[in-house]
């Protein structure tokens, strides 16, 4: 139980460090730990098969879509 309270308390933080972070590449690494620890608050709630999908989609495929993303729009800015 008190796993679970710390877990759920990370996830407050790491979802204010998203919310409060400015610089996009910063909020995409908040992003990142903010699924790896909802995962791992699921695998404390005994759900392994949605903690192994939040993990692989929300720490690692979102993350790499996000910064794809920037990069991609950091050089059509630089085009113009």
């Amino acid at each position: 139980m008190i796993l679970v309270v710390a877990l759920l308390l990370l996830v407050a933080v790491t979802g204010l460090g998203v919310v409060l972070t400015r610089e996009p590449r910063r909020q995409v690494l908040a992003i990142a730990a903010n699924g790896l620890v909802m995962g791992l608050l699921f695998l404390a709630l005994q759900a392994p098969d949605v903690a192994y999908s939040q993990i692989v989609i929300g720490s690692a495929i979102q993350p790499l879509l996000f910064m794809v993303t920037l990069a991609s729009l950091r050089t059509t800015r630089s085009d113009k």
